[in-house]
């Protein structure tokens, strides 16, 4: 069982490496560290993650959800626009 207090890695976001790469300055400029997965076989061969193209995707500590969750749907609604 987990502990309550335990920080584990979170997904924040999926997309294509370079939308990831503006999540993640976006986060770092409010002081949340973050790093990217699958970056490289996300790229390149996005069928092999899962669930395809786009399938890059950026982690952060669980003790940063709440913050990095309000600032990725900031960055989807104005993408929008």
């Amino acid at each position: 069982m987990r502990d309550k207090n335990e920080i584990v890695p979170a997904e924040i976001f999926m997309g294509m490496a370079w939308e990831a790469e503006m999540v993640k300055n976006i986060l770092e400029n409010e002081g949340i560290e973050s790093y990217i997965k699958d970056d490289i076989i996300g790229t390149l061969a996005p069928f092999y993650t899962s669930p395809g193209l786009g399938s890059v995707k950026l982690v952060v500590s669980s003790d940063d959800y709440e913050k990095a969750r309000a600032l990725v749907v900031e960055f989807q609604e104005g993408r929008k626009e």
